[in-house]
């Protein structure tokens, strides 16, 4: 399959990432009681970069190693403290950049239904979509961390004055794990840019790559009876890891996805949690990579943990959005166990993955929303026959759940398969016995989603239900392209692989020993 060729310009990144930004100061210029135009003003700047980053990606060179589209220009330059605007973009982030415009955009017509909707929603969701954005095309981990702290005070409101009956416990929840997390992240980026030699500090991700693989870092201070390569992996893998969140960091997803609004768990669930995965693979792997080998069974074992627990637990809730909230702990534990075995086939499933989880639980929260909307609940044991009365609306959950369950055919199927077929060849032979408690995950799986179907759909049609409206075709819209994601990828999975696999392939030599 080719590309197309595309000239470019070098300043594409920035437009994708600042056009919301720009939008968002638009929205502040606006009355607060025109929220016509408040909205307008939204679509347009969530829909012009997700055109942009499609341009991006079928213009991508599938076949060339190393960064596309990058732009560097001087930032901060006091003494030998040097900061760059250093952006590109791979295969394994220009996906994620692509997941995260078409996320923004279909929020915004799932906003209809927030309660209490004003401009400063609207403009903070943009300013959110700036912070994630700025994440993924990052190469100075400098920039990186000041966007990771962008997107932190945004999503904090949102939850904090939009969300549920508890929000304010969850907005804290999510705010005190989170910065935890980027305390330890900026005390291990500090200790690395003072770790280097004399006049040769950078923030470059790429050179702090090339110096943990061929070079490797020189012997810096330990910490609590550690080397300095081991606690500076512990530091970063433990702030990616909340993000993530992967067992035993987890506690705060489930509140903060109960109390957010419909769209804010669409994006949390959809882009938040590949952050945590993508931190991973790209400001901590590759630049710690002899920790990364020697903790990765480690890293493996919590990821099989999640994938259990996560579905485990998931199989006891009786909150409908909670129990989604739990399956995205379990189906994110895949993304560690691929990592972790160190294999190309289990890196690809991982990276395939995030992405794919990535719609489906987007897709899974909108179902959830639509029926919330209408019953102002989410007990699944309330429910019942609802089948009848909404058709459509019946169809479109089976298949967002199903693409959850990885049904084969579907994008999640694909993603998973490979990631256990790629952890069942690792070097190590303890990820066999890991593979094999996986799989009880995935039957675990399969039971809480067809049972919630049941529950939900089927049996005898609950009175209280039978005059609820079908979907509607605002519904339809945020919905279907996501469902049409996880079907086609499902059949078509190498319109992602193709772009992912050359990332994967550099990344694997840069973890591969002697690298």
């Amino acid at each position: 399959m080719e590309t197309f060729n595309l000239d470019l310009p070098s300043s594409i990144l920035a437009w994708i990432t600042f056009i919301p930004m720009i939008g968002m100061a638009a929205i502040m210029f606006v009355p607060k009681t025109n929220m016509t135009l408040v909205k307008g003003i939204t679509y347009v700047a969530t829909f012009i970069p997700f055109v942009l980053a499609s341009v991006v990606y079928w213009g991508y060179d599938k076949g060339h190693s190393g960064y596309q589209y990058a732009q560097e220009a001087s930032w901060i330059s006091i003494n030998n403290f040097n900061v760059f605007w250093r952006v590109g973009v791979d295969g394994l982030s220009l996906p994620l950049v692509w997941l995260t415009t078409i996320l923004l955009f279909l929020a915004v017509p799932a906003s209809e239904t927030v309660p209490r909707v004003s401009k400063a929603y609207f403009a903070l969701l943009l300013m959110l979509e700036v912070g994630i954005l700025g994440v993924f095309i990052s190469l100075d981990y400098f920039l990186f961390y000041v966007f990771w702290e962008v997107m932190l005070l945004p999503m904090y409101f949102l939850i904090g004055i939009w969300g549920g009956p508890k929000r304010e416990y969850a907005a804290i929840k999510f705010f005190l794990y989170t910065l935890a997390g980027s305390v330890l992240m900026l005390v291990a980026l500090v200790a690395l840019y003072l770790n280097q030699p004399d006049g040769m500090e950078t923030f470059s991700i790429p050179a702090m790559m090339a110096i943990g693989g061929a070079q490797g870092w020189a012997a810096g201070p330990e910490l609590l009876g550690m080397q300095f390569t081991t606690w500076v992996f512990w530091f970063l893998f433990i702030g990616f890891a909340i993000k993530i969140p992967c067992f035993p960091f987890h506690t705060w997803l489930p509140d903060a996805h109960v109390q957010a609004p419909t769209p804010i768990s669409v994006i949390l669930a959809g882009i938040l949690l590949k952050l945590g995965g993508y931190g991973l693979i790209r400001g901590c792997f590759p630049i710690v990579p002899d920790a990364f080998r020697d903790n990765a069974y480690i890293l493996g074992v919590l990821g099989v943990i999640s994938i259990v627990y996560g579905a485990y637990v998931a199989l006891g809730q009786t909150d409908f959005k909670r129990m989604v909230a739990y399956s995205s702990v379990s189906h994110m534990g895949f993304v560690l166990l691929g990592m972790a075995a160190l294999t190309e086939w289990g890196m690809n499933g991982a990276a395939l993955q995030m992405f794919n989880h990535g719609t489906s639980s987007a897709a899974c929260f909108l179902v959830v929303g639509v029926i919330y909307d209408r019953a102002h609940h989410r007990d699944l044991n309330a429910f019942g026959g609802v089948a009848q009365p909404m058709p459509r609306y019946w169809a479109l959950a089976t298949i967002a759940f199903f693409a959850s369950l990885g049904l084969p055919g579907m994008a999640g199927f694909v993603s998973e398969a490979m990631t256990l077929v790629g952890s069942f060849q690792s070097p190590d032979p303890r990820f066999r016995i890991l593979v094999l408690i996986a799989a009880l995950g995935v039957v675990l799986t399969g039971a809480y989603i067809l049972w919630a179907l049941q529950r939900v759909f089927l049996g005898p049609l609950n009175e209280k239900y039978k005059d609820y409206e079908d979907i509607t075709g605002r519904e339809i819209f945020s919905l279907a392209p996501l469902l049409f994601l996880c079907v086609f990828l499902g059949i078509f999975p190498y319109y992602l692989l193709d772009w992912m696999d050359v990332g994967v392939i550099d990344l694997m030599k840069l973890l591969s020993p002697g690298s």
